[in-house]
């Protein structure tokens, strides 16, 4: 805790909280925490010592932090974080990056009590404070799985809400903030805003919940700043703040390091705004009304799949790929949404669909961003 007593712009009293996790000195234990949740704890990610083990303890953990400094053990599984925030109802979520069972960069959800895919802290099951919290050892993972079929297994095994296609949304996952600026900063409102450090991006983030999980849709949003965003915070006026560097691992931005700001124009751009899964395809909303000719055009849209390998092993290359066929596209009466009926969808994959042919109704101005990336993990019963 800092504190500035004396007002002048400088901080000069430095208060321990908490630090009931280890530190062996190595370059890769970083810890990060969020804002307050409702219950005014703290949420701590902890980056693994390496990509592969634990060292020290509650590294590849979750804790929180409570009021009074008690440091509360609340997830496994946690390999590489570049981040970590709170939705707009207070849960939290965190990014982690692509390595040993993390065949991409990924948002996920934390919950206590959840495994969230790398066994590399397990470890710690052994401390007393572990089993209290979170009972016996989790169940390990099977070795070059998938995502679907661990969590089918797994009952303590949280997939991540949206898989990250590695290389072209991003390749290193960080900084998180939802959109509670209510209309400042756009229609996105409580949608997430996820940040990737390597290549220098922010993108947004939908998700909803289908049977009991979150799923969701990845679409690029804002490009162009000056580093590697780590750090993304929402001000009060509906700004963006990001805080980038491009140290130890490289960046598009150019610069060793930056502050930026993304500031709202006042004009809505022609996006898609929620991608809503459906039993037999998808529900696009879109910021303006759309031309009823090219939304209905089965033309204007193209469909395909991917997932990855839930390994041990560094990274994934995509497998697994399909091509859904999209038989009916008709837009509703709003003039806004679309519904898409589609064949040959997936679970566990990642389903990526270009709209590059749908026009907006008045200007005829094609999608700014024509690409969404929806992770299925369940498709809704009705």
């Amino acid at each position: 805790r800092i504190k500035d007593t004396d007002k002048d712009g400088r901080a000069d009293v430095f208060e321990t909280v908490s630090d009931g996790w280890g530190i062996s000195g190595d370059y890769h234990e970083y810890a990060f925490g969020s804002k307050f949740d409702p219950e005014g704890n703290m949420w701590v990610v902890l980056c693994l010592t390496g990509s592969f083990s634990s060292k020290v303890p509650y590294r590849g953990w979750c804790v929180r932090v409570s009021k009074d400094g008690k440091m509360i053990p609340t997830a496994s599984g946690i390999r590489s974080p570049g981040g970590i925030g709170l939705n707009a109802k207070g849960e939290a979520f965190y990014c982690d990056n692509q390595g040993p069972w993390n065949g991409t960069s990924s948002l996920k959800h934390l919950t206590p009590g959840s495994f969230q895919g790398h066994p590399g802290g397990f470890g710690w099951f052994s401390l007393d404070e572990v089993k209290a919290a979170m009972g016996p050892e989790h169940e390990k993972p099977k070795d070059r799985s998938r995502f679907h079929d661990e969590m089918d297994r797994l009952p303590h095994f949280r997939p991540p809400a949206i898989l990250l296609p590695h290389g072209t949304v991003g390749n290193s996952a960080s900084g998180i903030a939802p959109d509670v600026s209510k209309g400042k900063f756009g229609p996105f409102r409580e949608q997430l805003f996820v940040a990737d450090q390597t290549h220098s991006v922010i993108n947004r983030c939908f998700l909803e919940k289908v049977n009991g999980y979150y799923q969701g849709a990845c679409f690029p949003f804002v490009k162009g700043f000056g580093s590697g965003n780590v750090p993304v915070v929402q001000a009060s006026d509906g700004s963006l703040f990001s805080g980038g560097t491009d140290r130890g691992w490289g960046a598009r931005g150019g610069k060793r390091y930056a502050l930026d700001r993304v500031v709202w124009t006042g004009k809505t751009p022609f996006e898609i705004l929620e991608m809503r899964i459906r039993k037999d395809g998808f529900e696009l909303e879109f910021t303006k009304p759309v031309d009823k000719k090219t939304a209905e055009a089965l033309e204007s849209y193209e469909m395909k799949t991917h997932t990855y390998i839930f390994q041990g092993k560094y990274g994934s290359p995509r497998v697994d790929a399909s091509t859904p066929s999209i038989k009916t596209a008709k837009l509703a009466k709003d003039g806004k949404t679309v519904r898409l009926v589609i064949e040959g969808m997936q679970r566990g994959h990642v389903h990526e669909l270009k709209s590059a042919g749908v026009r907006s109704k008045e200007e005829n101005h094609p999608l700014l961003h024509d690409m969404a990336y929806y992770t299925v993990w369940n498709f809704p019963n009705s």
